[in-house]
């Protein structure tokens, strides 16, 4: 095999300067990444509250105690935690959460979202992580977990440490592995360009990679997750530009009337629903006991 493969410098410095990232390619189309959530936090809360969106969590959350996670009397970071679509959660299991958020509408949210809990506590820091001392602040080795749900404060490997080094017990990372999903975009994607969207492979390659050649003992989990949402047409054409942009799409006049004419002709009434998610990559990294766990281990 080729040296560079278990050369993790290579992988760092591939990391660092990788222009397709998904917080790249979100920069690259004008938009700042700790506060893309700011003018749809309503929209957003309400999906992560509904039905599925408490669903989704409970998955995870599961998962998390099915390899040893407690979350009841523990302390837990919840970096980029939103309106609180997990903070919330694990307080309702008896953690004491410390959630940071940097975009103001969903710091209101979480406030509303995290009133009158009958467990566990939520302590908000309205602060960018990246601008936190974590000396300071006494945050080094202070959690029992560190939970990181595909926020844009993970975009090299010198993030990744910060982040880990939080934790004493676990740390919790999820990003993107491949293509997003998005079906209102592949549907005008032929009509606006002549190129084939390419297949990508996200950030999820370099998290894994650098944690097997740094010594950490891990376990990683890849599914693929679709949701469906009904928006307006003017959501929905915001959208579509906003991700033709990112993909690099010049968006002029003429794509414009393409995409608008496409909403008119085959979504004639109100709503347009639109189908989007794509595969995502969870890790738990193992700080504590970094042996294979077994449920017994709770006897």
């Amino acid at each position: 095999m080729r040296n560079e493969l278990f050369d993790s410098a290579v992988w760092e410095k591939a990391w660092k300067e990788d222009p397709y990232t998904g917080v790249n390619k979100m920069k690259r189309a004008g938009i700042d990444p700790a506060h893309s959530l700011d003018s749809a936090a309503k929209s957003f809360n309400k999906e992560v509250f509904s039905e599925e969106g408490r669903r989704r969590a409970k998955r995870i959350m599961n998962w998390l105690e099915d390899q040893g996670v407690e979350f009841s009397g523990s302390s837990v970071l919840d970096i980029g935690a939103a309106s609180g679509g997990f903070s919330v959660p694990f307080a309702e299991r008896g953690a004491d959460v410390t959630a940071v958020e940097t975009s103001r509408p969903l710091i209101e949210l979480l406030e509303q979202n995290s009133s009158g809990l009958a467990n566990g506590t939520v302590k908000m820091v309205h602060e960018p992580f990246e601008n936190i001392d974590l000396k300071t602040r006494g945050w080094e080795r202070a959690f029992d977990l560190v939970f990181v749900s595909m926020c844009p404060v993970l975009i090299d490997w010198a993030s990744v440490e910060k982040v880990l080094s939080c934790a004493k017990a676990f740390c919790y990372m999820s990003l993107s592995v491949g293509s997003r999903k998005h079906s209102l975009v592949d549907e005008v994607w032929p009509l606006v360009t002549d190129r084939p969207r390419e297949t990508e492979h996200l950030e999820m390659i370099y998290l894994t990679q650098l944690l097997l050649l740094k010594g950490y003992s891990y376990q990683s989990l890849v599914t693929q997750e679709m949701k469906t949402t009904k928006v307006s047409k003017e959501t929905a054409f915001n959208d579509t530009i906003t991700w033709l942009n990112m993909y690099g799409i010049e968006t002029d006049d003429r794509v414009r009337h393409i995409v608008s004419r496409h909403l008119d002709t085959r979504y004639p009434g109100e709503g347009v629903e639109i189908r989007q998610g794509g595969r995502f990559g969870k890790v738990l990294v193992r700080l504590e006991n970094q042996h294979m766990y077994d449920r017994e281990d709770r006897i």
